[in-house]
């Protein structure tokens, strides 16, 4: 199969409809991440996506639809604070959890009774979405376990030869995977954290939860389990810039390539040493963080990545992606 990356062009959405109207996988921009779409109705559809990525058979997706979809048909119901919820923050980076009326596959949500919807903000994604008017189920455009994509490049690089279809709308400004919020309770519960963050959601809804994990428990959300976004090459984590120098120092000394991804704060703590500038706002290290990764997997033998010292807001989302890029618990 030949891969083929089309910007905005004469009948480049044609070409994604019938793509997925055949039962086809096409991957799309977002502004969060690369999606890699499928027919959500369609069980062959929604089956090759997991087959694809190596996915686990138990990690659900999410169902990406325009602004305009009408959602009723695909939940059974919401309370009020999900509306306002929607109103306040969609199209955007916020992918909300409700009760399923089970219309779409039953692959999409690996057997649980909900469904997770999303509707982009990308102009892209809302182009494809409306002319395909269906809902798109699609989990980050990448295989299984390996770093997130925010270009039509990362896509091509894991699935040159799988896909038919890109959709490229340059690179993704968000960065990291959207927030994922169960709106099926009382209280709306963050299920993986994001560009739309705890306090943000509560100043809307009046609360918010964060929803913690029990072991063994089938992850609700994708994100919550497993080792993620991991770069091609050795990894160690560290939280300050004396540990990283040594542990560069010493897999120098071994002949290795070693480099330091770090916030901007810390990089002349490094001491000129190949260093990865992540940036120095949580907004601007989601926009780099899976650039980054993809970037020195290529050519680092060993990635140190040193904790950054802000905890809090977009942060939080920022450090999940980080910790589980380096294999540490989240």
């Amino acid at each position: 199969m030949e891969t083929q990356i089309i910007a905005r062009a004469h009948g480049w959405l044609s070409r994604a409809k019938k793509y997925i109207e055949e039962g086809e996988v096409v991957a799309f921009h977002t502004e969060t991440v690369y999606g890699l779409g499928a027919n959500a109705f369609n069980d062959d559809a929604v089956l090759k996506i997991f087959a694809l990525k190596g996915r686990p058979a138990d990690n659900p997706l999410i169902v990406h639809v325009h602004r305009d979809y009408e959602i009723s048909r695909l939940i059974d119901g919401e309370p009020p604070y999900a509306a306002a919820l929607r109103a306040a923050f969609l199209p955007g980076p916020l992918t909300m959890v409700y009760p399923s009326t089970g219309k779409v596959s039953q692959y999409v949500s690996c057997g649980l009774p909900t469904l997770a919807i999303r509707v982009p903000s990308s102009p892209t994604a809302q182009e494809f979405l409306r002319e395909v008017d269906l809902p798109i189920a699609a989990p980050s455009a990448n295989l299984s376990k390996h770093v997130s994509p925010v270009t039509a490049r990362h896509v091509y690089d894991d699935f040159n030869g799988k896909i038919p279809l890109i959709l490229d709308g340059g690179a993704c400004m968000g960065g990291i995977e959207s927030t994922v919020l169960d709106c099926t309770g009382e209280v709306p519960q963050i299920l993986r954290g994001g560009l739309v963050t705890r306090e943000m959601i509560a100043s809307v809804a009046g609360d918010c939860g964060v929803y913690v994990r029990k072991e063994g428990e089938q992850p609700k959300s994708p994100g919550m389990a497993y080792k993620h976004y991991s770069p091609r090459c050795k990894t160690a984590y560290c939280r300050s810039a004396e540990e990283a120098n040594a542990l560069y120092d010493g897999e120098a000394e071994q002949g290795g390539r070693p480099c330091i991804l770090a916030e901007s704060g810390l990089i002349s703590a490094l001491g000129g040493r190949e260093a990865l500038d992540l940036g120095g706002t949580g907004e601007e290290m989601a926009r780099r963080l899976y650039a980054l990764l993809r970037s020195a997997e290529k050519s680092a033998t060993l990635l140190i990545g040193v904790e950054p010292k802000e905890q809090e807001g977009v942060m939080v989302g920022v450090l999940n992606r980080l910790r589980r890029a380096f294999g540490v618990d989240a």
